[in-house]
């Protein structure tokens, strides 16, 4: 009722009042009270949120892009200076802190204040914290800070660079909430903040997110707009290499990351640095030493937890062994796994691969939100620490000035002492003094009160000297900092020094590697590194892969060390050096192709008995591998492919028909029935091919003799076997000048000059190779030794390996049976060798050298 009352009257009023010719109220200061104006409530409600939002924006979720602070980041750094909280002094309670910070200038929750401080102070956060915590500030598994009464903070070294000279009229100070202080609206910010620590805020219609980077590649690409106003965002990566996150890990970068930079969109996908080790016990175990920025470690390893237990990947045991700040997670593998398809899959399924997508958005101007480019961003800070200087140097140019004009008037009073004396002596109050002083000697009034004030004790002659020399050393300052104030070129001069001092003080390597691929098209390949190793391949088909630098180098007649585990009945028959990213080539008994990188051969330790060949490639039912050719990564498929089989077919295919290769395989030769293709080389077609029998026998003809035939072609006589002999081996000689490596099952061996072995046409019986006795045993191969070979690596049927120098191994004529190179055990013999570059075996020695 009353209401309606009221209503009524002050409508009554209104309409009493002046009005347009339009009809609407004049709103006069006798009648603005009593005008009701009618607003619907979509208009009300517009314009509330609407200011709402730019409260938001403007004063809590973005930051400003001259010093990359929010409000109450800029609040927390600021309060903490004024408490003198340095980074070399005391330490204070985070509850006085905060307390501070509330009551003066951030009225909005004492809980929201301390997770923004401790935010700040999080290492695996901030890639340069700007407060120095002590305390439980948190941690990467996601457990919260302690109660803000049991920590304490200061500032760290790169927030008090934030506040360097604050104290000299460097930026505008605004009322805080309630009028009663002074705040800065912005900070002086001698680092580029919002680059260095990133940022994430979420506002209202619009979020930032930047990432961190590294301080030095900030400083040098600063530096080079300065001198390179034009620098385009290309120029500027050459610099700025992409982000830098606080904890490590690898980033991907390529067109989309290009791309944040130039628009302020984009993104980068970041991968956790993994390492494939192998147990004492032969087991694989995937360790985890770097994690994706932001994501929650606990919660990871309770992900792959969860997926172990849907049965979506299989693993052994789980288990954080981090400590200290350095991160440490264990994944165990079961024995029959392959780490690398289980990494994949925790790529793929966890947070162990992660994207971080740029929306580099900040205020402009302090008002103004904007999508700002890695140039505009840099740009706005040069802009911002040229107003900071040329502010700094007025301010430092004013205090010179006063002091010195204080100082010239002392220097007239001491040139004129006497007449002061007694000028003051004769006054009969200070204002009398004051107007005398200024009147007989021109003095200001600033100047005539300095007189006044000054202490006896000046009047003395060394005190005398030490007013001029401070008047000429201020004078020289101020003619320096009015020549600085007239060139902006000594401004930015200034700034780039400053820059230089801040990379000395705070710059640290890189974290994060950044790789040039773009996202998704990056292959696994690049997360295995190129290494030399040894593909080990038994008559069984069971295979697995090894370094070389697992092999120790020892003299010829050892017993070599334990190489592989087999059964009784199974012997190692293959041995390939191959860098992990070379193809492999594998030729079945039937006469079929596949092909593999070497890195998908599962890695093993020397003891370990491999996999079974079924289970990489799609065999058939008694089909099984009998030779390995590696094919380079980077080499043509050029040439042509020289096979062999037992019963001494040959054929030569160009090397170019098996360049697409299919997962179930190719038909490489046709077979007659009981004969098995065992030997396959790549040739250019221009050497001789030389093929041994076990009897010791060795024919060598030229690839010529032997026509190109395509894939599916039968082949041609090689060799004429005797009764009960069968060929045992094929190779390349290159040219005379090249050697043959003879090697026996019983250890035995020798090396001879090709030029002992005469060409003949193909299809003969050939001619001696060794002398084969019951002590040497059968032949297992005679082969050519390549042009780096520096050692040779034998494996026997028991496992055993040696590493043997060719230095060891003797040169021989033909007719020799040659010297033993390993000493098999019982119902041993050696079943296959290889040959070890030159490289490798170098640097082999040079890590032993250094462990001894």
């Amino acid at each position: 009722m009353d209401d309606e009352q009221i209503f009524d009257s002050a409508d009554l009023e209104a309409e009493n009042a002046p009005v347009t010719p339009d009809g609407e109220v004049i709103v006069t200061p006798q009648t603005h009270s009593r005008v009701v104006e009618n607003l619907s409530v979509e208009n009300v409600m517009e314009d509330s949120f609407l200011r709402y939002s730019m409260s938001v924006i403007v004063d809590r979720a973005l930051p400003d892009v001259r010093d990359g602070m929010k409000p109450v980041h800029r609040r927390i750094l600021y309060s903490m200076g004024e408490q003198n909280l340095r980074p070399t002094g005391r330490f204070l309670k985070s509850a006085r802190i905060i307390g501070d910070v509330m009551g003066k200038y951030h009225p909005h929750g004492d809980s929201s204040i301390y997770m923004a401080m401790v935010r700040l102070a999080q290492d695996w956060v901030m890639r340069y914290p700007l407060v120095n915590g002590q305390g439980n500030f948190g941690s990467m598994d996601g457990d919260p800070p302690a109660a803000n009464r049991y920590t304490e903070a200061r500032l760290g070294r790169a927030g008090n660079e934030l506040l360097e000279d604050l104290d000299k009229d460097t930026v505008d100070f605004r009322d805080n909430y309630d009028g009663s202080e002074q705040e800065p609206s912005v900070l002086p910010a001698r680092l580029p903040n919002l680059l260095l620590n990133g940022q994430v805020g979420i506002a209202v219609g619009m979020a930032t997110n930047i990432p961190p980077h590294n301080l030095g590649e900030l400083v040098d690409g600063t530096i080079h707009l300065i001198d390179n106003p034009d620098a385009t965002v290309e120029d500027l990566l050459q610099f700025v290499k992409g982000p830098d996150f606080p904890t490590g890990a690898i980033v991907y970068g390529g067109a989309p990351m290009k791309q944040a930079y130039q628009t302020g969109r984009g993104s980068v996908v970041i991968r956790a640095v993994t390492n494939i080790e192998e147990t004492k016990k032969g087991r694989s175990q995937i360790v985890i030493t770097e994690m994706p920025y932001g994501v929650n470690k606990a919660t990871l390893i309770e992900k792959i937890a969860e997926l172990h237990k849907d049965k979506k990947i299989v693993i052994s045991d789980l288990r954080d062994e981090s400590a200290r700040g350095a991160v440490r997670v264990v994944i165990e593998l079961r024995k029959d796994s392959y780490p690398k398809k289980i990494l994949n899959q925790l790529f793929k399924m966890t947070a162990l691969q992660t994207s971080f997508h740029y929306n580099m958005l900040a205020l402009v101007d302090g008002i103004q939100p904007r999508i700002l480019g890695l140039q505009e961003i840099l740009r706005e800070f040069i802009k911002h620490r040229q107003i900071v200087i040329r502010r700094r140097t007025e301010f430092e140019l004013k205090a010179a000035r006063a002091r010195a004009h204080i100082l010239e008037g002392y220097k007239i009073a001491l040139d004129h002492i006497d007449e002061v004396i007694g000028l003051i002596r004769a006054s009969e109050t200070s204002e009398i003094a004051q107007a005398g002083l200024m009147a007989k000697f021109s003095l200001s009034e600033i100047q005539a009160q300095a007189i006044l004030a000054m202490q006896l004790r000046r009047l003395v002659g060394l005190e005398r000297d030490k007013i001029e020399q401070e008047l000429a050393e201020l004078l020289k300052l101020i003619t320096e900092l009015e020549r600085i104030l007239g060139d902006e070129n000594e401004i930015l001069r200034i700034i780039k020094e400053e820059l230089l001092e801040s990379k000395d003080k705070f710059g640290d390597a890189r974290r994060s590697k950044i790789m040039p691929n773009e996202l998704g098209k990056f292959s696994d390949e690049e997360l295995i590194p190129e290494e030399d190793s040894v593909i080990l391949l038994t008559t069984e088909n069971y295979i697995k892969r090894t370094l070389v630098s697992e092999y120790r180098r020892q003299n010829r007649g050892g017993k070599g060390k334990r190489g592989m585990t087999t059964k009784e009945e199974d012997v190692i028959d293959q041995l390939i050096p191959a860098s992990t990213h070379d193809y492999l080539l594998f030729f079945t008994n039937k006469g079929r192709i596949f092909r593999l990188k070497a890195y998908e051969v599962p890695a093993a330790s020397l003891a370990a008995k491999g996999v079974a060949a079924v289970n990489l490639l799609a065999l058939q039912p008694e089909e099984k591998i009998t030779s390995i050719i590696r094919h380079e990564k980077d080499s043509k498929d050029d040439g042509y492919l020289f096979m062999a089989t037992i019963k001494g077919t040959v054929k030569k295919t160009p090397f170019k028909d098996y360049a697409n290769i299919r997962t179930n395989g190719l038909i490489a030769i046709k077979l007659d029935d009981g004969d098995e293709l065992r030997w396959i080389k790549k040739t250019s077609g221009d050497n001789d091919v030389i093929i041994s029998t076990s009897a010791g026998q060795a024919i060598r003809f030229g690839e010529a003799d032997a026509r190109p035939m395509g894939r599916s072609a039968r082949g041609v006589r090689g060799v004429r076997l005797r009764p009960h002999d069968n060929v045992v081996g094929m190779d390349i000689v290159a040219n005379n000048e090249g050697n043959l490596l003879v090697i026996s099952q019983n250890g035995y061996g020798k090396v001879t000059k090709a030029l002992n072995f005469p060409s003949h046409k193909r299809g003969g019986v050939g001619i001696k190779a060794a002398i084969v006795t019951a002590k040497t045993g059968p032949i297992v191969a005679v082969r050519s030794l390549q042009v780096d070979t520096a050692e040779i690596l034998l494996i026997s049927s028991k496992g055993q390996a040696i590493r043997v120098s060719l230095k060891d191994v003797p040169t021989l004529g033909r007719t020799t049976q040659g010297v033993r190179i390993m000493r098999t055990g019982e119902n041993d013999k050696v079943s296959s060798f290889g040959f070890v570059p030159e490289q490798a075996a170098v640097e082999e020695q040079e890590v032993e050298e250094a462990t001894v």
